[in-house]
């Protein structure tokens, strides 16, 4: 499942390049113009909604000439901010860019963080976890943080049981209870929402279920608790651009009360500002 993950991945990557990236070309460089526009590459919800919002509200006044450019998977928008095509992205929490970082090689780095997207666990055919059968499926994110985080809310809520002190890259194999044997099927992340009817439940990124007009803080019958909860979506860079004024100054618009606001009126709980 691994290489197929990663073969489903690189096929979404290119999509997304041909889609983003083919307006940008010319401008492969435009993360070392601080005189033309910040372009900011960002997943289509809510993170595009965020920065469409400070585009249109408050860049202006700031004196930011702001670029918005969406991409479905998670992969494009840090090597597009690694080899300059992009200035920034907003997209991803730390332990996703710590794993992407030592594996790819990249030096993107974190400016501030933005907002919360907690994970859920979804069904079409059932109301409540407990009403899961013995041997139902449930569908999981395959990139290793991912499913690492779906796992320990599954066990977080008493569904399964993992190994003591698993970490990020915690897998089917890390659990040790299971009582209602419950099976995984592990696709990528921007297809678990599309399972929901070929599976008996799926956990879902905040993102990917707000795209499929679920609504987390209502539909999910699990969700992440915010406490203390390390997977903050933030705005971030290639190291070295952190001090560009035009960074700073989106790192500033993203953190206002106006954004704030705009948060909590458009997704009403189902993502959280942090800050």
């Amino acid at each position: 499942m691994r290489n197929t993950a990663k073969i489903t991945t690189a096929v979404l990557a290119a999509g997304a390049l041909t889609l983003g990236l083919t307006a940008c070309g010319a401008d492969k460089d435009s993360a070392s113009d601080k005189n033309g526009p910040l372009v900011v590459a960002a997943s289509p919800v809510p993170h595009a909604e965020i920065l469409n919002f400070v585009k249109d509200n408050l860049a202006e006044k700031a004196g930011l000439d702001l670029e918005v450019k969406e991409f479905t998977d998670y992969v494009t928008p840090n090597t597009a901010t690694e080899d300059g095509s992009v200035g920034a992205n907003y997209f991803q929490n730390q332990p996703y860019l710590d794993d992407f970082n030592k594996k790819k090689g990249t030096h993107i780095v974190p400016v501030v963080t933005v907002h919360l997207e907690p994970l859920g666990l979804y069904s079409h055919k059932v109301k409540k976890a407990d009403e899961l059968k013995s041997g139902a499926t449930v569908a999981v994110p395959n990139d290793t943080v991912n499913e690492a985080r779906a796992l320990k809310l599954l066990a977080a809520n008493g569904i399964i049981t993992l190994k003591d002190g698993v970490g990020n890259e915690a897998t089917p194999a890390d659990i040790v209870k299971n009582p209602k044997n419950l099976k995984f099927k592990e696709l990528e992340a921007a297809q678990t929402p599309r399972s929901l009817d070929d599976v008996d439940a799926a956990v879902i990124n905040g993102n990917y279920a707000i795209e499929s007009d679920l609504k987390p803080a209502k539909d999910a019958l699990v969700l992440e608790s915010p406490k203390d909860n390390p997977y903050g979506n933030f705005l971030a860079v290639k190291k070295g651009n952190e001090n560009d004024p035009r960074v700073q100054k989106l790192a500033k618009l993203l953190t206002s009360p106006e954004v704030k606001k705009f948060i909590q009126d458009k997704y009403a709980g189902s993502v959280l500002a942090s800050f």
